[in-house]
C-alpha cells in the first residue's frame, strides 16, 4: 500500500445499567484474523438484537494494527504487542498506534485480546503474574483473571511470560547491537510489554488467547465463543448466550526459559510444534557451528519460530506449574 492508515476503529456498546468495562482486541498482529470476523459477528448480533448487553460498557477493537492487517502479515513495521506503551516521540507506524491503544486500555477493567498462532495446535490462554508488588510486573487481580482464563474454554493456560521474557532481554543487554530499531528495541527493559501486561500496568487485568492456527477454520468460531464466556462470567450477557465449556480443567504450564536464535544458520533438530514434549539433555536444534541445544529439564516446547531474526526469541520453555486457578 502506498500510504499507512490514518486511523484506528473502535466501536462501543453501553449497557443502560452499571456494569464492568470490556475491552475486546483483534489484529494486534495483521495476519491474526480470526478474532475479526468473530468481532464482526458479535457486532451484527448486537445491532440486530439476537443479543443483548445487560449492564456494562463492551468496547471491540476488530483491527488494532491496520497496517499490518493491509499487507496480510505479523507486523507493520515492528511487533506493536513487544515494547508497548505511548511514545514521546512516534518513530515507526506502530509507535502511533500505540498512542489511542493505551488511553483504550486505561479506561477499561478487563481485556480480552484475540491471537492466533503459525504452527498446528489447540487454543491456549496466557495468563499473567500471582498477585505481586514487585518491581516487574505488580499486580492484584491475580483470582479475576484465573477466573476469565478458566472460562474461555482452552484446554491449556500458560502462564510466566513477562517474567521469562525478561531473562532474555538480560542476555541481550551484555551483547552489543547492529544499531538497527529492531535491536535497540530488543535490548530496552521495556521489551516483552504488550497489551495484557500495560493493562495490568494501568490497574486491570486481561488474558492473551490463542485461539488456533491462522488458517484453522474452527477458530473465528473458538474466538467468537470466548468472547460470549467472557460476557457471561461478567454478566453482560444472559448464561444461555454460549455453549459450555469443556468439563476437564485446562492444563495449567509455567514458562520458565527463553533461547534466542543466534545465527541464521542454526535449526531445529526436527520440525517442533508449540508443546511438544522434550526430555532432559534431548537435542532441540544445532548452532550454526553444530553446537547442540539441548532441553535442560523435562517439559514442553514453546513457540519455536523456525524463522526467527538472529538476536530474538527461538523457542521457549514450559513445565508443569503448581499454581491453583481457585
Amino acid at each position: 500500500m502506498s500510504e499507512h492508515p490514518t486511523h484506528l476503529r473502535i466501536h462501543q456498546f453501553a449497557g443502560l445499567h452499571a456494569g464492568p468495562r470490556l475491552l475486546v482486541s483483534a489484529a494486534v498482529h495483521g495476519n491474526e484474523i480470526c478474532g475479526v470476523s468473530a468481532i464482526q459477528r458479535l457486532m451484527a448480533e448486537l445491532d440486530s438484537g439476537a443479543l443483548r448487553l445487560l449492564r456494562g460498557t463492551l468496547s471491540l477493537i476488530p483491527i488494532v494494527n491496520p497496517l499490518a492487517h493491509a499487507l496480510g502479515r505479523r507486523e507493520g513495521e515492528r511487533n506493536l504487542n513487544r515494547n508497548l506503551r505511548p511514545a514521546m516521540i512516534a518513530q515507526d507506524f506502530e509507535d502511533r498506534i500505540a498512542r489511542p491503544l493505551c488511553r483504550w486500555l486505561a479506561d477499561h477493567e478487563v481485556l480480552l485480546d484475540l491471537h492466533s498462532f503459525q504452527g498446528q495446535g489447540q487454543p491456549f490462554a496466557m495468563l499473567g503474574p500471582r498477585n505481586n508488588s514487585g518491581e516487574l510486573e505488580p499486580f492484584a487481580h491475580e483470582l479475576a483473571e484465573a477466573r476469565l482464563a478458566a472460562c474461555v474454554g482452552t484446554g491449556r493456560i500458560v502462564e510466566g511470560w513477562l517474567s521469562t521474557y525478561a531473562l532474555g532481554l538480560q542476555r541481550r543487554a551484555a551483547k552489543t547491537g547492529d544499531g538497527t530499531r529492531r535491536a535497540t528495541l530488543q535490548q530496552d527493559p521495556h521489551y516483552g510489554v504488550g497489551t495484557t501486561e500495560y493493562m495490568r500496568s494501568q490497574g486491570g487485568y486481561g488474558i492473551t488467547l490463542e485461539c488456533g492456527q491462522h488458517e484453522d477454520p474452527a477458530a473465528p468460531e473458538f474466538a467468537y465463543q470466548a468472547i460470549l464466556r467472557t460476557m457471561v462470567l461478567l454478566g453482560m450477557v444472559e448464561p444461555g448466550a454460549v455453549e459450555p465449556r469443556p468439563a476437564e480443567p485446562p492444563e495449567l504450564l509455567q514458562l520458565y526459559e527463553v533461547i534466542d536464535r543466534e545465527h541464521e544458520d542454526d535449526r531445529f533438530e526436527r520440525a517442533w510444534v508449540s508443546f511438544d514434549s522434550v526430555s532432559k539433555g534431548q537435542t532441540i536444534g544445532l548452532r550454526h557451528d553444530g553446537t547442540p541445544v539441548l532441553a535442560p529439564d523435562d517439559g514442553r516446547i514453546v513457540f519455536p519460530a523456525v524463522n526467527a531474526q538472529p538476536g530474538s526469541e527461538w523457542f521457549y520453555l514450559a513445565r508443569a506449574s503448581q499454581r491453583r486457578l481457585g
